[in-house]
């Protein structure tokens, strides 16, 4: 009885040990777990961090976008910001002090969102609004308002309307041709650097949506004109007679997409100033408001 007892206790003791042991070791493994992933976490924030600031410093900035900044800024911000971006405590926009927005995304949502519980209210810019504010924000302290030429949007309208002769082409606000691409909505879908370089070069900034199409008929029609829908049996199109056509491609002996534009390049057919004064124009071309 006694030798029995004694072995009991003893397996009691082995099975408490292993016990222990086993709560020691999920302990542990918890704990290394949790380190583990606390970690990872970790090093991931910075990661994302430093590839965010890398980016931003990565970013080159258009001229043309900052200087269309420094008019939406002076027209919204200036009056709480101030000129320099130093009139709220705390806030240094032109040095980068922005507790809320060390990227050019932290900064787009906080235009987009404002800053609850603060006097920042939301702003509904259209997205080249956005890109032209966030360029000149990141290049406040360097911007010179002096350098380059500040456009005149009513001489731009002139010119666009008159000497230019687009309106032979594009149609904007429901008046003109559709010949061309329509430019009512272009002041919201466009850059001001994008609109400088499709006046510099057409070519080089042409869309895929905007080629024109050349078509030939199997009895020898030619139609030409621009692009509005295509599938794999059919494209529709409108002509240079502003005709819609309908064409089934296994009626077409010929079907070619131009890579070339119908407009022609600006660089040397205006000048510098007629060029920021048209810019200026079509920025303020958002659609019937």
């Amino acid at each position: 009885m006694l030798a029995s007892g004694i072995l009991l206790n003893q397996g009691r003791l082995k099975g408490a040990s292993k016990l222990m042991a086993g709560r020691r070791y999920n302990f542990g493994q918890r704990w290394w777990n949790w380190l583990s992933v606390c970690g990872a976490a970790l090093l991931l924030s910075v990661v994302c961090a430093f590839m965010g600031r890398a980016q931003d410093r990565a970013v080159t900035y258009a001229p043309a976008d900052i200087r269309y900044g420094a008019q939406i800024y002076a027209a919204q911000c200036a009056a709480c910001h101030g000129a320099n971006g130093t009139q709220i405590g705390g806030v240094d926009l032109g040095g980068g002090q922005l507790r809320r927005a060390s990227s050019d995304q932290d900064l787009r949502a906080v235009l987009a969102n404002g800053i609850p519980g603060t006097a920042m209210p939301p702003f509904r810019f259209d997205p080249s609004e956005v890109t032209a504010i966030v360029a000149y924000i990141r290049n406040m302290r360097n911007f010179d308002s002096h350098a380059g030429n500040l456009g005149d949007a009513n001489r731009g309208r002139a010119w666009f309307e008159g000497a230019g002769g687009c309106t032979s082409c594009h149609r904007v606000n429901g008046k003109g041709p559709r010949v061309a691409p329509d430019l009512s909505e272009i002041g919201a879908l466009r850059s001001a650097d994008f609109l400088q370089r499709k006046l510099l070069d057409a070519n080089g900034t042409m869309l895929p949506v905007n080629r024109s199409v050349r078509a030939v008929t199997k009895d020898g029609k030619v139609i030409n004109g621009r692009r509005l829908n295509e599938d794999t049996y059919s494209v529709q199109l409108i002509d240079d007679q502003e005709h819609l056509q309908s064409l089934d491609k296994a009626n077409l002996r010929e079907f070619t997409v131009l890579t070339t534009s119908t407009m022609p390049s600006y660089k040397d057919k205006m000048s510098e100033q007629d060029r920021a004064d048209l810019i200026a124009y079509l920025l303020t071309v958002k659609g019937l408001r």
